[in-house]
């Protein structure tokens, strides 16, 4: 039996919520094996962060180089990267392996505002790893310190972050409006055109790992062998039906339902 699999280079959450926890479940979920190269273990729950921990570069190679030179990987999908070192390594694996596809989730902030990344790391993210990297799916905070420039606020100015973005080197873009007022749009740019997926917005409290779980979903369906485009229409799917299902646990922001686009709970 073969199954399509994934490598996921991210972080742990202890929480279960985000980073490699979010990852497997929702490869899972999808019908695709993952595989994990951990950069950071992280003692976080519902309420917050409170410690983390980065792992040595060398150990991140280290762990990716024994998953893909015997399981492989149809996707390399990566999340956190803690700083230079670890961002030069995965550019490395890249070329070592040259997967059909790579998923960057550039996770450069966390979600209290804490910039993961330095200046130095965002250079190198931009020089080595963009310019390798099939499908980016920043949101609009993180596109808009990839580009230094202030967030954009509206679809047009969107569309404006979604060519500059590709201008440094994917191929195609997910550009996640989350952020915005209005109906949850995303938008895919892949140099020709521009495709809006769009739902109606969902008001939910436990949307924990949101942003890992729909690129997990994107590079799933890659690794199935979709195209970006149906890859990203499926994933938008599975993260609307995780969110409206999100699961009240702990005392702040829960996780989402990873299992509700297969139950389908509302039965649409």
């Amino acid at each position: 039996m073969t199954i399509p699999v994934v490598l996921s280079i991210a972080g742990s959450d202890s929480g279960g919520g985000a980073g490699i926890q979010a990852d497997l479940k929702t490869c899972q979920e999808l019908g695709v094996f993952a595989t994990s190269a951990i950069t950071a273990i992280t003692a976080q729950n519902t309420v917050g962060v409170h410690q983390v921990k980065a792992i040595e570069p060398e150990m991140v190679y280290a762990q990716a180089d024994a998953v893909l030179a015997d399981i492989g990987a149809n996707v390399i999908k990566t999340g956190m990267l803690v700083g230079e070192g670890q961002i030069k390594v995965v550019s490395q694996l890249i070329d070592k392996y040259t997967p059909a596809e790579v998923v960057v989730d550039p996770v450069i902030s966390s979600t209290s505002g804490t910039q993961l990344l330095t200046n130095e790391g965002l250079a190198v993210l931009r020089k080595q790893l963009l310019p390798k990297t099939t499908l980016l799916t920043p949101n609009l905070p993180e596109a808009a310190l990839l580009l230094n420039q202030k967030e954009p606020k509206t679809i047009a100015e969107m569309k404006e972050f979604a060519i500059q973005l590709h201008q440094l080197g994917p191929r195609a873009i997910v550009l996640k409006g989350g952020h915005l007022e209005g109906d949850a749009v995303d938008l895919f740019y892949d140099g020709r055109e521009f495709i809006p997926f769009s739902a109606a917005r969902i008001k939910a409290t436990h949307t924990h790992g949101t942003g890992c779980t729909f690129a997990a979903a994107i590079a799933a369906e890659l690794a199935k062998g979709s195209n970006r485009v149906n890859a990203v229409r499926v994933a938008k799917a599975f993260i609307t039906k995780a969110i409206k299902y999100g699961f009240e646990l702990g005392e702040g922001k829960g996780p989402t339902n990873h299992a509700a686009y297969r139950q389908q709970l509302d039965k649409e």
